[in-house]
């Protein structure tokens, strides 16, 4: 499979956090930032430039594009791809990284066209709040999974079982090879969305997506909750914290706390 990169350049007054958040509305998965440049990556089936043109031009931002053949994917990864270590307490690291590792919990991901190497401030933000989450013994669903990292973690953490979805051919194969990678015996992988899950009820949700996907699916995100399960939701930009939160409530949630980084935000909620 061939990926498309696209490299913005950044000018001061740019909020790359927005330009983010909405190139991964409309399917990026894949984002590197430098002081004066944003790389974003979409698989080239995936790729509409009629899409991007508008998201570029809303951002005030130029750009330029580049097709990535898929053998040369690994190679650029690893020469990008650093170690995360996530707030004392998980370090995420690719298999070539030979450090000495500190925190309770080592995830190791293999560095492919999945969203979800720690490196985002969302994903980083999930798994702080998820050590304090009742995670041990619990069904969890993992709704938009990616590499398949907050799954992985959830295992660590004690979970029984872990369901991990997404709707991306290249998120479920990089997600079956990490789970195998970190020796992983309770996470099933399926393709699909939430419909295409088998009808089920979960102790636990994890949501890293978006506000479009999270408000489309909140009500069907409260029925697959037992009752006084939780549900952390991410991808969120500060802004959205208001009609996210009005949403979950409307659906039945009650909010618990939220947390923010970088302009990003985390949100925890309970079924009453």
């Amino acid at each position: 499979m061939k990926h498309v990169k696209i490299t913005f350049k950044i000018q001061p007054g740019t909020d790359s956090d927005i330009l983010v958040a909405r190139l991964a509305d409309i399917g990026y998965d894949g984002f590197e930032e430098t002081e004066t440049e944003l790389l974003a990556y979409i698989s080239e089936a995936d790729f509409n430039e009629n899409e991007l043109k508008t998201v570029a031009d809303n951002s005030q931002v130029e750009y330029v594009t580049e097709i990535i053949p898929e053998q040369n994917w690994n190679a650029l990864w690893e020469s990008n791809f650093q170690p995360v270590i996530v707030d004392g307490f998980c370090t995420i690291r690719a298999h070539f990284h030979d450090i000495t590792v500190t925190t309770p919990y080592d995830i190791i991901i293999t560095p492919k066209m999945s969203f979800g190497t720690g490196h985002h401030a969302t994903t980083q933000l999930m798994m702080a709040m998820m050590k304090d989450m009742p995670l041990k013994g619990s069904e969890v669903l993992d709704f938009g999974t990616g590499t398949g990292v907050l799954a992985i973690l959830a295992e660590m953490l004690g979970a029984a079982k872990v369901l991990a979805i997404d709707n991306d051919p290249w998120c479920i194969e990089n997600s079956i090879e990490n789970a195998e990678r970190n020796k992983c015996k309770n996470i099933t992988v399926q393709i699909g969305s939430l419909e295409d899950a088998p009808p089920h009820r979960e102790d636990v949700i994890l949501a890293n997506i978006n506000r479009h996907i999270l408000l489309h699916y909140m009500a069907g995100l409260y029925e697959r909750l037992k009752s006084t399960g939780m549900i952390l939701m991410s991808g969120l930009l500060t802004e959205d914290e208001p009609v996210v939160i009005e949403a979950a409530l409307k659906a039945g949630f009650s909010f618990i706390k939220g947390q923010e980084q970088n302009g990003w935000i985390a949100l925890l909620f309970r079924k009453e």
